[in-house]
């Protein structure tokens, strides 16, 4: 028979206990022993639970955020259907929808006097829009709480029905987000370059998107003497909002093509276009319109050396793009690591009225005191100044970062220093004349977020919105911002 079996025998329940109750014995007294915050070795800390935690544990807290959510409508007024066109298009895919807007108790924008006349300029654009059938776009920069075009959608699905418009707008080259707003495949020698992570562009002309796809090096060698084919596919997305599932022209931004490069479009398998891209390495645009919408569109490239494909905007004929630019992992501090003016060409190309910038969860995490939040509220201040600088009648609008909870001691609680970071984020747009609208108040400020978790509108890492809860902060934001737009509508 095995030793440790015959010793197994010998062990007695009381020596059991024994070895139990001085095991308790000594965790209680590293409760008394152990200071609250541990003890600071340099390399490591050593924490243990302090004798409070123990006689007093935390309860997670419980906010009641029924009178925030109850009275939010996110249902989504269906009353367009999908564009027959007859031989000819009559220009008329974008028409805004009968939308009779009611305001539920709106949280307030903030702003000065020069955002307010930013703003205002915009809204008269937004007023003449259907009238004057022009084409305006806004971009929603932001991280991962907007990637894959949550909380864009349904903004966007909410301002075209209102103000007019169809398509998703601008998209990436190369997706690499699960989305339902469009489909993309692509093959796989397309490679994404990105401003804010990942291979990057040496000359830095990313375009609006802060990222571009190329099929071969950015350098060429001697080795490159034979032709290269790539191709990308888009369709509609089946799971869009259905306004984003309608659009009729299709445009395709690129810049430094300096070798010939030849792009075939197909349509379901037929070849409909053939250009040859301009090679004086400037930004330029491939642009095509179609009676209706296209079921798939491949663009098939051949060249030895591949230009910079900036992505792809796909709309109606009319109204309001609203473009999502998600990019995860970024702060929001990016136009120092781009081209500038391959950024300011798309904008003008693209007719770019307001810009959304939602950012700040991303380097909440990383913060370690408040001299780190107004280090990172001088540089957000920075990139709002650029985008006047680049466009001095723009309107902005920040939204703030939503609250974020961390596990502390069993219970999730929000980070210490996001109050003072939305303070000094508010701080830094409004000294830019850009609106600020505080996200994190509005879903009911300091330890919101598990109440959010607990009603399935926030994921489980208490940072992340789920869709439906995306979904109800969306609506939270275009209630305050329809707000801003009755009260100039009816001067």
């Amino acid at each position: 028979m095995p030793i440790f079996a015959l010793r197994m025998k010998e062990t007695k329940i009381y020596q059991v206990l024994i070895f139990l109750f001085g095991v308790a014995i000594l965790l209680g007294a590293l409760t008394i022993v152990v200071p609250q915050k541990g003890w600071d070795l340099g390399l490591f800390k050593i924490r243990f639970m302090a004798k409070e935690e123990v006689l007093t544990p935390k309860k997670q807290e419980k906010k009641d955020i029924t009178s925030i959510i109850e009275g939010v409508n996110t249902a989504v007024v269906e009353e367009i259907k999908p564009v027959k066109h007859k031989v000819t298009s009559e220009g008329n895919v974008g028409a805004p929808g009968k939308i009779n807007y009611e305001i539920n108790n709106a949280s307030e924008v903030e702003k000065t006097a020069g955002s307010k006349k930013y703003t205002e300029q915009f809204f008269q654009k937004l007023k003449d829009l259907s009238g004057s059938k022009k084409k305006i776009h806004v971009l929603h920069f932001g991280d991962s709480q907007i990637e894959g075009d949550r909380m864009t959608g349904f903004i966007r699905q909410r301002m075209q029905e209102q103000f007019g418009g169809t398509g998703p707008g601008m998209i990436p080259a190369v997706n690499v987000y699960p989305t339902l707003a469009f489909q993309q495949s692509y093959s796989q020698n397309f490679v994404r370059y990105t401003c804010f992570g990942g291979p990057k562009l040496s000359n830095r002309k990313y375009g609006i998107f802060n990222s571009a796809a190329r099929f071969t090096p950015q350098v060429p060698d001697s080795t490159m003497t034979e032709e290269t084919e790539a191709w990308i596919e888009i369709r509609p997305g089946n799971g869009a909002y259905n306004r984003a599932k309608i659009y009729n022209n299709v445009k395709m931004f690129y810049n430094s093509c300096v070798e010939p490069c030849k792009v075939k479009v197909y349509q379901g398998g037929t070849l409909i276009h053939e250009e040859d891209l301009l090679t004086d390495g400037d930004s330029h645009t491939l642009k095509l319109s179609f009676k209706s919408t296209p079921n798939s569109l491949r663009f098939v490239f051949t060249s030895k050396l591949s230009p910079n494909i900036n992505g792809f905007s796909l709309e109606g004929d009319y109204g309001l793009q609203v473009d999502n630019i998600g990019m995860r992992g970024s702060s929001g501090t990016f136009f120092g690591a781009i081209n500038q003016n391959s950024f300011a060409n798309m904008m003008n190309e693209l007719n770019v009225e307001m810009v959304i910038m939602q950012f700040g969860g991303n380097s909440m995490p990383a913060m370690k005191d408040s001299s780190d939040v107004r280090e990172y509220a001088r540089y957000f201040q920075g990139q709002l100044g650029t985008l006047r600088r680049l466009k001095p009648n723009l309107a902005i609008m920040v939204i703030g970062p939503s609250d974020m909870s961390k596990l502390n001691n069993g219970v999730y609680e929000t980070y210490p220093l996001l109050p003072y970071c939305v303070k000094q984020m508010k701080k830094a747009s409004l000294a830019m004349n850009a609106g600020f609208w505080d996200l994190y108040d509005a879903m009911g400020g300091m330890n919101s977020m598990p109440a959010w978790v607990e009603k399935d509108l926030g994921r489980p890492d208490h940072i992340h919105f789920s869709i439906k809860g995306a979904s109800v902060a969306s609506q939270l934001f275009y209630d305050a911002f329809m707000s801003e737009y009755l009260k100039f509508a009816e001067k």
